[in-house]
């Protein structure tokens, strides 16, 4: 079996996370040229390919099993350091020149890599940031994606846990439910007159003006074909959740609110155009098997979190 050299290994987690070899080299501080040998050496003794390099870098399937080993090397190394009560910054010596722990010294950093879609991120989600102070050690690197595709992250190494719509567990993970968002079709009273002068009829919405979030935003069109329809009219793609929830409360078209944004925000001049069909989105939390403590705990926290806010 060819042993993996740990150095290029964390260069590669590196790269991966900083997107080019360029934001790499400045963290290593390196140049770009020794990021690029590293990789390539790695990828040399593996006998593949493990980075397509475009902007930002891409794993392949091979090298999103490296990342993964690499991201659980560093929390292990991490996880160790802590147990023995080493900091971030290094230990202390003693008289004797024996090492031992730097007393009042902060905890050792852990950075938890973790995938929320849009919507959690800005309602429930930063309430359970909060509870991880920095007496806990925790770094956040949150990875905004929508929630049917926070899983390929898991995949591909690039996360260590993710709020998702899927409940099939991503290999070497494991997944509870955290609940479901419900989403209801809304727009102003003046755009229901405009748009909708007949009632809100299939062929009229479908006609009409959508806020879409992104390209990869499908839940328009899944209530659409709910409804009866296909959306024809024009389509504003606002990928922002608050310059979403602002474009409908504006008029630029009808959208999906969830009700914990519309909780927060409050429907001024909004209607529900189909009362009988509320979308609710079931979100999972998954995680590493083999995972450090503090993300589970940040796991359960989001389960409690998002009971709150649904109650």
């Amino acid at each position: 079996m060819t042993d993996l050299p740990l150095d290029h290994v964390g260069t590669l987690l590196v790269a991966v996370d900083a997107g080019t070899f360029e934001a790499a080299a400045r963290e290593l501080h390196v140049t770009p040229s020794a990021v690029s040998q590293r990789v390539k050496a790695l990828e040399q003794r593996m006998g593949r390919v493990l980075l397509v390099r475009s902007k930002p870098l891409r794993t392949t399937e091979s090298g999103a099993a490296v990342v993964r080993f690499a991201r659980q090397l560093a929390w292990l190394q991490d996880s160790a350091r802590a147990e023995l009560g080493l900091t971030g910054s290094g230990s202390a010596a003693d008289a004797d020149g024996s090492v031992s722990p730097d007393r009042g010294a902060p905890p050792v950093r852990i950075t938890l890599s973790i995938a929320v879609n849009s919507d959690s991120l800005s309602t429930w989600f930063p309430e359970v940031t909060k509870q991880f102070g920095p007496e806990t050690g925790v770094c956040f690197r949150l990875h905004r994606e929508d929630e049917d595709h926070t899983d390929k992250l898991l995949r591909a190494g690039l996360v260590m846990a993710a709020v998702t719509s899927s409940p099939k567990p991503v290999q070497g993970c494991t997944v509870r439910r955290l609940g479901s968002m419900r989403y209801r079709a809304a727009a102003t009273r003046e755009f229901v007159r405009r748009w909708l002068p007949g009632g809100v009829t299939a062929d009229a919405l479908g006609a009409a003006p959508v806020v879409v979030f992104n390209e990869k935003d499908d839940m328009q069109d899944d209530f659409l074909r709910r409804f009866g329809t296909t959306g024809s009219g024009p389509r504003h793609f606002i990928p922002a959740t608050d310059a979403y929830m602002y474009a409908v409360e504006t008029g630029l078209g009808w959208g999906l609110i969830p009700d914990v944004q519309a909780a927060r925000y409050g429907q001024v001049d909004l209607v529900e155009l189909v009362p009988a069909l509320p979308v609710d989105v079931p979100l999972f939390w998954q995680q590493w098997k083999l995972a450090p403590p503090l993300l589970t705990e940040v796991g359960e926290a989001a389960a409690e979190m998002m009971g709150r806010w649904l109650e």
